[in-house]
């Protein structure tokens, strides 16, 4: 096996063993021992379990940003909700190393960890813009997808530490979530307002944020 070969094969062990478990629980004889090889060859293509840790996180972070990735085709909510329903994928996947990342693990607070984490979010906050159609965010709207997505992530972990609500609920909730903080802007700004009118022209009378606005108006009623 050649040395790229390897160190991929290692990657996708540590990988492995990281979504199933906590990375401060993860030993590198463990993974020496899944990937069939000794300890010391480990240590020959990685320095030690931090740069491991980090590649695996490299790798991960990367699949993570592509489940945001959306065809333009179909309303808004729809895509919002495939969207979400990927990104819980990724999560069920993933429990201990996601949790381990956005919480801290043997990496917390290092440049690379932090880098990482901060693509995702960057990749998460340019797909939703180029959902909308816009390329130069005003400041509300910037606020909203960024929020929005910092709610996705605390909602996962919330979610991860017992799963007492239904996975599919928290999918369709961010979605509502999402449309519920545009609609609260356009209360206060005109651009927000116009925004809201061009995503409200697409749904659909049966779509996710149709859905909403079904359960509100019963609740006033």
């Amino acid at each position: 096996m050649g040395v790229e070969e390897r160190r991929q094969q290692l990657i996708g062990v540590a990988l492995e063993l990281f979504s199933r478990r906590s990375p401060d629980e993860v030993s590198i004889d463990e993974i020496a021992s899944a990937a069939g090889i000794s300890r010391p060859l480990v240590y020959h293509y990685f320095p030690g379990k931090l740069s491991l840790y980090e590649a695996a996180l490299r790798r991960a972070s990367d699949d993570l940003a592509a489940r945001f990735e959306e065809p333009h085709q179909g309303p808004l909510g729809a895509r919002l909700l495939r969207v979400m329903r990927r990104y819980f994928d990724f999560v069920d996947e993933h429990g201990p190393g996601f949790s381990a990342l956005m919480r801290g693990g043997p990496a917390v607070g290092s440049s690379t960890t932090n880098a990482l984490v901060d693509s995702v979010r960057q990749a998460a906050f340019v797909q939703i813009l180029s959902h909308l159609d816009v390329t130069d965010p005003p400041a509300r709207l910037e606020l909203i997808v960024r929020s929005w997505i910092s709610l996705a992530e605390s909602t996962a972990l919330i979610w991860l530490d017992g799963r007492r609500i239904p996975r599919a609920e928290l999918e369709v909730q961010l979605v509502h979530d999402f449309a519920a903080l545009v609609a609260v802007s356009a209360a206060y700004d005109e651009e927000m307002g116009a925004l809201l009118r061009r995503i409200a022209e697409s749904e659909p009378s049966d779509g996710p944020f149709a859905d909403l606005v079904g359960r509100l108006v019963s609740l006033a009623g």
